[in-house]
């Protein structure tokens, strides 16, 4: 089964920074419900055996069998994700395209990334390392224009100005009752 007790010790840090993040700016549910599907019977296994400690599981998975089953699983199961909100767009031709994300899912990702950064990269964790990682793939991202440039505000202003700082503007801002949508939108159907 590979490597169970080192992929559960990582993924469990991970989600724990990730709670403390999310609870930080008052996203209490989303913190507690992080990346459980990680636990699962079609994530957990796999991620086990292509464990590597510092880099997520998924890459050495795809590497191997040409396709990560985990993260084809685990990105249309967990909004935070900016994969998660690919979908047909009829305003680009039915193109591929990038959904406009919820904030409190951008606040979540935002948080995701600083703590997949901690738990990676240990004591060479610096702010600027989530915006670091961003910069090297953002080029070839499928995501709405403005929620690039809300994640992308977020991480330059950890680089530039702190976490507390950075936190304190998604709590305060970014998540105000105007722009924060707790519930679904309400979908029409057409018939």
């Amino acid at each position: 089964m590979g490597n169970w007790r080192g992929h559960l010790k990582t993924i469990t840090a991970h989600k724990m920074r990730v709670m403390k993040y999310c609870f930080r700016v008052g996203l209490y549910q989303q913190g507690l419900l992080h990346d459980l599907s990680k636990y699962g019977p079609r994530e957990f296994p796999v991620g086990a055996k292509y464990y590597q400690g510092d880099h997520s599981p998924n890459e050495a998975e795809r590497l191997a069998t040409g396709v990560s089953s985990a993260w084809l699983h685990h990105k249309g199961r967990n909004k935070h994700h900016l994969e998660y909100w690919i979908d047909y767009d009829p305003k680009q031709g039915f193109a591929m395209s990038g959904m406009k994300m919820p904030v409190e899912y951008v606040a979540e990702m935002f948080c995701d990334r600083v703590a997949a950064s901690q738990t990676y990269l240990g004591d060479k964790y610096t702010d600027a390392a989530p915006w670091e990682y961003y910069a090297k793939s953002k080029d070839h991202y499928l995501i709405h224009p403005d929620t690039a440039a809300l994640l992308e505000k977020l991480l330059l202003m950890l680089r530039d100005d702190g976490e507390k700082e950075t936190l304190r503007y998604i709590r305060q801002k970014v998540l105000k009752k105007e722009n924060y949508r707790s519930k679904p939108q309400k979908i029409e159907r057409e018939f």
